[in-house]
């Protein structure tokens, strides 16, 4: 039986209570303490600074070069925080209900609520960090509107939020890094955890520019390794984003939690060709002030400009009145394939919708020149004027669009449609965020926790900052207070050896195949079966032919991958094969699970289980559980549930219209 841990009482005192009753260890004992974390993004980075600050000896590992390369960087949007700042009636109470409606019912009540909690603490931890959110005129802070909320609580610093909170968490990283009291491994790539008494003691990680393995000792690992979205080869993950370490965990004891929960972002540049090997996100904060439509008429071929008003189809906006452009995600994603799928498409491949600007730029081009008193003010300088401020909010984002395509999107509505971008589901953790195996911690995206079946926008930079900074550093002490009676372990003890000698036979045997088939085209082909049959709409038939498809894949791999070059060397190809069978086996996980969810609910659209008007279908008398899969061998999970239980919302069907 799975035990969430989580603490009696009141749901807004649980976290208060917890806290004040959780064990504590002392700054002395502290100092004879490791910890281990694995991935240096917002979670990763800012879990190792705090935990450094505490005095607990960390070591850091990441396989990139600079923990500024983690995929955290790539995140544009914002941040969410219940600050009401806006007056406009948010609270933390509206937060949690936006974040548990947005999931679709799916998630933990206790977890989302102290997320929203400590979502206040982030923005002034941020800004005493120093970082440039964006300010209104007379310098308070700005916010803006992101799906599945009818408020303005999203911060922003431009169109690279993630960026320069990567930044203000790097610095404080590396403040701890001069200290000495954290050491940072870069270049490094976790691929096994040692176990000892049936706890996490550490880690088997490679020099991926020797590649020697190494073995490290720790009293805990934080596993902050982000998620599994590359299981589709095209997504707008970094390339190196990978399951990896998550999936070395779950081979070792620690449960997969809902791996068939994955986000499809409503708005990325379309795919324009089989040579692509990833896609852009273009951020859901141009959903503020953009319009989404089609033509009304099927097959149209004029250009978007020369289609008039009375012509186009602002299809959110018609089916959801209430919320409009700014409905979830996985609500715009649908919509948009919907479109599309009935022959109302746009662009080369009829594979996009547009997404239009032309309006907002003459609402703030009137603004402005109200603001500065203009009278008898032509079109064009309106629309010039309203330029300027689109530039200001939105100006990399719209290069970033014009440099790819080749189109200005000033003058031209953008072609967006919907792409593989954030993974809910990832290991199962309780209350403390520790998985099922004592000692093992996973952090942000690397775990289930908080998001549902659908996570709302900007809440992927909320949730690792709130882990790293304000949850972690509280919880890990309740596990540590029990460990300062352990000494360290000499990593030539036999759990070390024999995890360096399983990690070294794989790699040997992945070197040996000497097959005719590069990675790559392994990575392709698993991404195709899965974006088909496990993306944005499934059914049992093709989750059935994607389980066989996938094991015939991971045969064919094991049998024929070709991976060149020699094992004590800087090797991408061998990084990316190791990285590329974990994926596989994932997939399959994926689509057992899929097909074991006889439902629809968020990012999960199973199209047997849909209401009268396209809508997803939830069957909470027999689904209303996190589905945790324990690993039992080859192609074999045993399923667990954790129910899940609403005392302060009720659930009912979405309803955003």
């Amino acid at each position: 039986m799975l035990n969430s841990k989580i603490p009696a009482g009141n749901l807004e005192k649980k976290w208060e209570d917890y806290k004040g009753h959780c064990k504590l260890v002392n700054p002395a004992n502290k100092r004879k303490l490791e910890v281990i974390v694995v991935g240096t993004g917002l979670a990763g980075a800012s879990a190792a600074a705090s935990l450094g600050e505490l005095g607990y000896k960390v070591k850091a590992f990441c396989f990139q070069d600079s923990p500024r390369r983690a995929h955290s960087i790539a995140a544009q949007g914002g941040i969410n925080a219940a600050k009401n700042y806006q007056n406009d009636g948010d609270s933390v109470f509206r937060l949690f209900y936006d974040t548990i409606k947005g999931g679709d019912y799916r998630a933990r009540e206790a977890n989302v609520h102290r997320l929203a909690e400590v979502s206040v603490n982030i923005i002034d931890q941020c800004v005493a960090q120093g970082v440039p959110f964006a300010r209104e005129y007379g310098g308070l802070l700005s916010n803006r509107s992101f799906g599945g909320t009818q408020v303005q609580r999203t911060f922003y610093a431009a169109g690279q939020t993630g960026q320069q909170l990567l930044i203000g968490a790097y610095q404080a990283l590396e403040r701890q890094v001069a200290l000495g009291n954290v050491k940072m491994y870069s270049r490094h790539e976790m691929l096994e955890v040692v176990k000892i008494d049936g706890k996490a003691r550490g880690i088997i990680a490679r020099d991926l520019v020797s590649g020697n393995l190494e073995k490290h000792f720790g009293h805990a690992v934080l596993l902050c390794t982000g998620g599994y979205g590359n299981v589709f080869y095209l997504s707008t993950n970094a390339m190196g984003s990978n399951v990896t370490a998550a999936w070395k965990a779950h081979r070792q004891g620690a449960l997969f939690s809902n791996p068939c929960f994955t986000q499809i972002h409503p708005t990325c540049i379309p795919v324009s060709g089989d040579h692509q090997s990833k896609l852009t996100l273009m951020s859901e904060s141009l959903r503020n002030d953009g319009r989404i439509w089609v033509p009304k008429n099927l097959n149209e071929t004029r250009k978007a400009v020369d289609i008039p008003e009375e012509e186009r189809d602002y299809y959110l906006e018609r089916r959801y009145p209430a919320f409009g452009n700014l409905v979830p995600r996985d609500v715009a994603s649908r919509a948009a394939k919907e479109r599309c799928d009935a022959g109302y498409g746009v662009g080369t491949s009829k594979q996009a919708v547009y997404l239009d600007y032309a309006a907002a730029i003459l609402r703030y081009g009137k603004i402005e020149a109200g603001k500065q008193g203009l009278e008898n003010v032509s079109q064009e300088a309106i629309i010039a004027m309203g330029k300027e401020v689109v530039k200001e909010k939105y100006g990399n984002l719209f290069d970033m669009y014009a440099k790819i395509t080749g189109e200005d999107p000033y003058e031209v509505p953008m072609r967006i449609y919907p792409a593989v971008h954030y993974t809910m589901g990832g290991l199962w953790v309780d209350y403390e965020l520790q998985t099922t195996v004592p000692g093992l911690y996973a952090l942000g995206e690397a775990n289930f926790s908080e998001h549902g079946a659908n996570r709302l926008g900007a809440s992927a930079l909320m949730q690792g900052l709130a882990d790293g900074y304000f949850v972690i550093p509280y919880t890990i002490g309740n596990y540590l207070a029990d460990e300062i009676y352990s000494k360290g372990v000499d990593t030539n003890h036999p759990a070390f050896e024999e995890a360096e000698k399983t990690v070294r036979e794989r790699i040997e045997k992945l070197m040996s195949i000497k097959g005719t088939q590069t990675v790559e085209s392994f990575h392709k082909r698993l991404g195709k079966i899965i974006w088909d049959k496990c993306g944005m709409a499934r059914n049992a038939e093709g989750l059935k032919q994607a389980i066989a498809e996938v094991q015939a894949l991971k045969k064919e791999f094991w049998s024929d991958v070709r991976i060149p070059g020699e094992i004590n060397e800087m090797n991408p190809e061998l990084d990316k094969a190791n990285r590329v069978a974990d994926f596989i086996e994932l997939g399959e996980l994926m689509c057992i699970d899929a097909l074991n969810r006889n439902e629809s609910c968020g990012g999960h659209f199973r199209e047997e289980y849909q209401t009268e008007d396209g809508e997803a279908l939830r069957d909470d008398e027999n689904f209303m559980y996190v589905a945790s899969w324990e690993f039992k061998g080859e192609h074999n999970w045993e399923l667990h549930k954790e129910e899940l239980k609403y005392e302060v919302i009720k659930p009912s069907q979405r309803n955003y219209k």
